[in-house]
């Protein structure tokens, strides 16, 4: 493959929201890890736009917003990088806070992985196994590359990415509410805690009912009993989810933030969470599924 003076591609991968999961990582083959479990996926995300300049030195530089450095993304954009001598800048935007449980770090992973692949030539199959590979090592997360694959509400059946994960997307059309109520969970010091996996592992028991009936109502009866027996949560989260449920609204930790998520169940509810988080001071956005999983938006080269 020949390769213009300069390529420039962007892709877009959302957001996710994981209601209960449990690890999955006992299969010699690392594409067939992961998590089994449930989450939503949102209509905001991270954008990545990557520019490769052929000729010259090799050099790679991985820009975002408020961090120094996406470890994650530079470990995909130096396996995807076009195999010839040039100048590959890779820029990303986020949507969403990092470190809120909100899968920044695998929207960002995908994202470069999708941009990279259109200017390489690599197939996506491959592009977005080893974005999971990097979430994966890279202590980012266990499930969220597959999960964002598709729009909606998803259930990952098996773990792992395609052709080795097997994950279940249904329409969700009501709006959440989501907010952060305090500083970021770094995921890598949860998912490398053994006790912390014990409590997850044991928290997930009857995630199963998603399998047989994947419906808005049995993923959050399902997520507010996990939320509560992970004990990831903080006393401020606890509390705030305890207050939102009072008032009418099924209401999550999103894993692993100090941050929530909630689905009022009538316009009563709704206006009465509302009035509730800002007297709290906490700010809070409605925000609803997306219908897509993550893509390229355009290529472009000179």
């Amino acid at each position: 493959m020949t390769l213009p003076r300069t390529s420039v591609a962007r892709a877009f991968a959302p957001g996710h929201l994981t209601g209960v999961f449990r690890p999955e990582a006992g299969d010699r083959d690392p594409r067939a890890r992961g998590s089994v479990g449930a989450g939503i996926v949102l209509e905001l995300g991270a954008w990545a736009e990557a520019r490769f300049t052929r000729g010259g030195r090799s050099i790679l530089r991985v820009e975002g917003d408020g961090q120094d450095s996406w470890p994650i993304s530079e470990d995909v954009a130096r396996r995807l990088r076009p195999d010839a001598p040039g100048t590959l800048v890779v820029r990303l935007k986020h949507e969403l806070p990092v470190g809120q449980g909100f899968g920044m770090s695998a929207a960002g992973a995908l994202a470069t992985a999708l941009a990279l692949a259109s200017i390489s030539g690599t197939p996506r199959s491959q592009a977005v196994q080893v974005a999971h590979l990097a979430e994966l090592f890279g202590g980012g997360g266990l499930g969220g590359v597959a999960a964002i694959l598709g729009g909606g509400l998803e259930v990952r059946r098996q773990p792992g990415v395609p052709p080795y994960g097997q994950v279940v997307h249904r329409a969700f059309r009501s709006a959440l509410l989501v907010g952060v109520v305090g500083p970021t969970i770094p995921s890598p010091s949860v998912l490398r805690s053994r006790a912390a996996l014990r409590r997850i592992t044991k928290a997930s028991h009857g995630w199963e009912r998603l399998v047989k009936g994947p419906t808005t109502r049995t993923f959050f009866e399902v997520s507010e009993r996990f939320t509560d027996r992970s004990g990831l949560a903080s006393p401020r989260v606890t509390r705030t989810i305890a207050a939102l449920r009072q008032r009418g609204a099924y209401a999550c930790q999103a894993m692993f933030g100090q941050s929530f998520f909630a689905l009022p169940r009538s316009t009563a509810s709704r206006t009465a969470c509302l009035e509730w988080l800002a007297n709290e001071g906490d700010p809070t956005v409605e925000i609803r599924a997306s219908t897509r999983g993550a893509h390229l938006v355009r290529l472009r080269s000179s």
